[in-house]
């Protein structure tokens, strides 16, 4: 009985771990989803797009991206419209993440630390 329970819980997280995999575009990097081609063809024309999947922000830190790009790189202004479904799409695909850098590197694994002897001996 148990061993029976234990396959269905394992069998119910893998497929709702395969339902919540997110597609990624090959060619782009980005996550497939809602207006995803809306990003592509605005934001890809002047930068890279691993610019965009390597950035987390909520939706009004997004707007905050796109105003500073406007105000001192050029960025077209969009048609409400269009700014609010980029703003979905990347507030949905790109949300923030709590804790986002790397684990500190333990004192065990740093190099050791040289001790500087003062001058003229001790």
């Amino acid at each position: 009985m148990y061993r029976r329970l234990v396959a269905i819980v394992l069998s119910l997280a893998a497929s709702g771990a395969a339902t919540a995999a997110q597609q990624i575009d090959e060619a782009t990097g980005l996550t497939i989803g809602p207006h995803w081609e809306l990003v592509r063809a605005n934001c890809g024309g002047c930068h890279s797009l691993k610019l965009v999947t390597s950035q987390r922000a909520d939706r009004q830190t997004w707007l905050d991206i796109i105003r500073w790009m406007q105000a001192t790189q050029n960025l077209w202004q969009f048609d409400p419209d269009t700014e609010s479904k980029i703003l979905d799409y990347l507030a949905a695909s790109y949300p923030p993440q709590p804790n986002r850098r790397r684990a500190p590197i333990p004192p065990t694994l740093m190099p050791p630390t040289e001790t500087v002897e003062p001058a003229g001996g001790g």
